[in-house]
């Protein structure tokens, strides 16, 4: 059983070692980000592409303008709830929190994330639009259909010890992890746009650096 603990409204997850933050993204805030996304595809050229910089195999990843992010009030969303999440965890206040960048993935059919790491210190995903349903496995048998899911990996397998936590994405939904916590995204099948939204940041080094 997964051990969880509620800080502030943030809740936060512990299936191993690191522990994960998991919160839930404001209407407006949710409403925003995708007007800004939808704005952008809408006008031709206008949207920075983020897509080479990034691991994923992805129809598009349009970069989020600094502007934006600080006008919509998800630059504060971001580093609230990461000194929330940080406090709660091991009971340290950040005073830094340096935003490296940000960025939203439109995935469609087929689509696909590869095993990867971020860099900075704290990176995480909130979910914004999903189709309705990710397909089903070829195997009819198989029970635990995991197209679309985001699984995060650590350690090893072993007794009393799952290395991988696998998360259904639902819209509205924002995690926070460490950097090097390796993850991966798994294509489905069907139509509609599984639309997230990710970002890197720095904060304190020395609390980085302290356990």
């Amino acid at each position: 059983m997964n051990e969880a603990t509620s800080s502030n409204s943030v809740g936060i997850i512990r299936p191993f070692g690191p522990s994960i933050a998991k919160i839930q993204m404001p209407p407006l805030l949710l409403k925003t980000i995708n007007q800004y996304v939808d704005d952008e595809i809408s006008e031709e050229g206008k949207a920075i592409d983020y897509g080479h910089t990034l691991a994923g195999n992805v129809t598009q990843e349009l970069q989020l303008s600094n502007a934006f992010l600080e006008e919509s009030g998800f630059l504060k969303f971001l580093a609230v709830t990461t000194k929330s999440w940080i406090q709660g965890t091991i009971g340290r206040d950040i005073t830094k929190f340096d935003l490296k960048g940000c960025w939203a993935v439109r995935q469609f059919q087929g689509d696909y994330n590869p095993v990867h790491s971020h860099s900075g210190h704290i990176s995480g995903v909130g979910y914004l639009k999903l189709p309705s349903n990710f397909g089903n496995y070829k195997q009819k048998t198989k029970k635990n259909n995991k197209n679309g899911h985001i699984e995060f990996i650590h350690g090893d397998k072993n007794f009393l010890s799952n290395p991988v936590f696998s998360v259904t994405p639902e819209i509205a939904d924002f995690y926070l992890f460490p950097n090097y916590l390796l993850h991966t995204v798994y294509p489905f099948l069907g139509e509609g746009e599984r639309r997230s939204v990710s970002f890197n940041a720095i904060i304190d080094e020395q609390i980085y650096e302290s356990v």
